[in-house]
């Protein structure tokens, strides 16, 4: 059961690395960019450590109550990053392109609702009963249909803000570059 949790948070994670995966000579974008980007790199880590946690939980023949702490102190720190995702975007301000407001408003939103949305799963976990083995793994069948719903709620506002000059300038920082040994998101 914990193992289409693991899966799910996939979904989570691409979501995230939609930032680091995003050049132009614009010196404006460029600095955005930057101010952006700084911030990605070590939130990504965190929510790439979170799921290698919850990975290494559905491996091993944990108890419930281990799998429960280990799910629950994942989604808290999974719910952390996106913050400071949410945080770094916000700081950096709007993006020097037309339509920059709306991007950026609509980026800041929808990584704060990732937040919050990690934030409930982690309640939800931490309210399970781990005594009933049946109820258990109903309630973490539960939590994996939230994270792939939470998968599929898509990065639209991410992908507007990476396009064009600003994507090409999030691009080239180091920040933000995806490094070759994501697992495969």
């Amino acid at each position: 059961m914990n193992k289409k949790l693991a899966a799910a948070l996939s979904g989570g994670a691409a979501i995230a690395l939609a930032l680091t995966g995003c050049s132009d000579d614009s010196e404006q974008a460029d600095a955005w960019a930057k101010k952006v980007c700084d911030g990605v790199q070590p939130q990504v880590k965190k929510i790439q450590e979170a799921n290698a946690s919850i990975n290494e939980a559905s491996k091993e023949k944990n108890s419930s109550e281990d799998v429960k702490k280990t799910d629950a102190a994942a989604f808290k720190k999974i719910s952390g990053a996106y913050k400071s995702l949410a945080s770094a975007v916000d700081n950096a301000g709007p993006p020097p392109v037309d339509d920059g407001e709306k991007l950026h408003a609509d980026a800041v939103d929808e990584l704060r609702n990732i937040s919050s949305k990690y934030g409930e799963l982690q309640k939800t976990v931490d309210g399970l009963d781990t005594k009933d083995q049946s109820k258990f793994a109903e309630g973490l069948q539960d939590v994996a249909t939230q994270l792939d719903t939470l998968g599929k709620s898509g990065d639209k506002a991410l992908s507007k803000l990476q396009s064009g000059e600003v994507g090409k300038a999030m691009a080239n920082q180091k920040g933000c570059k995806r490094s070759g040994s994501a697992p495969g998101v």
